[in-house]
């Protein structure tokens, strides 16, 4: 009798740790889908298959759910210069990204500018330049914020999506992205197959095509723009650092 009940009592502490085990195991990859991996990516910038500079894209955690992705470019051509920076600081939270400040700085050649906008979750409205403007806020995000969601977008198999942003200039505009399909890019980083997608603008006078590697946590791995028909730069991935899968 007393061995049927250990025997009874092995079981049961069995199926128990099995649960736990299940239960820890689902936790484990809810955290995983509330957290973003770190990474930092560099780039070789081209233009008509000429290497004119460099560009980085850095994904930080700040904690707490917050994070901050920064971009910087410096490209030369003959003695002109252009140099650029974005800073977007944001919350990562139940897999949607909530932008609170994004910053835009351009130095070089022509006119220097400067962008600020802050995302108010309370007042609903995005400020820009310092109170100098204000504009609802209806779920734009900011100019670096859509690239990072793209990346979950396809992740989920999406081929047609489209968000509404902030650009550089504080304006609003809507974007379509249309998935192309898979291509084999052959990239300063080396061989990679990457998903092709259109990002559609308001404006034809501008198309712009990025490939993103599902091998590299969908990491943007090429970005070409075109401007009526011409091409204006080509960023192609030269170096990765980071944590690839969840």
């Amino acid at each position: 009798m007393e061995t049927s009940f250990q025997n009874l009592g092995m079981r049961l502490i069995n199926k128990l740790s099995v649960v736990l085990l299940i239960c820890l195991m689902s936790l484990s990859q809810v955290q995983a889908t509330e957290e973003l991996n770190e990474f930092e990516a560099k780039y070789k910038a081209f233009q008509f298959g000429k290497e004119l500079g460099q560009a980085s894209i850095k994904l930080e955690s700040l904690g707490r759910k917050r994070y901050r992705v920064s971009y910087q470019s410096k490209v030369s051509i003959f003695f002109l210069s252009d140099k650029r920076q974005e800073v977007s600081l944001f919350t990562y939270d139940n897999n949607k990204f909530i932008p609170f400040k994004y910053s835009y700085e351009r130095t070089g050649f022509g006119s220097d500018k400067e962008l600020v906008a802050e995302f108010d979750s309370k007042a609903q409205q995005i400020t820009i330049n310092d109170n100098k403007t204000t504009i609802p806020w209806e779920g734009q995000f900011d100019n670096q914020l859509y690239r990072l969601d793209i990346q979950s977008q396809l992740a989920k198999g999406r081929e047609e999506f489209e968000y509404d942003i902030v650009n550089t200039r504080g304006e609003l505009r809507h974007y379509r992205i249309i998935v192309l399909g898979k291509e084999k890019l052959e990239l300063p980083y080396g061989s990679l197959e990457g998903i092709k997608v259109k990002i559609a603008r308001d404006t034809n006078k501008r198309e712009t095509y990025a490939w993103f590697a599902p091998k590299l946590n969908y990491q943007l791995v090429r970005l070409q723009q075109f401007k009526e028909g011409e091409e204006q730069g080509d960023i192609q991935l030269s170096e990765f650092v980071g944590n690839i899968g969840n």
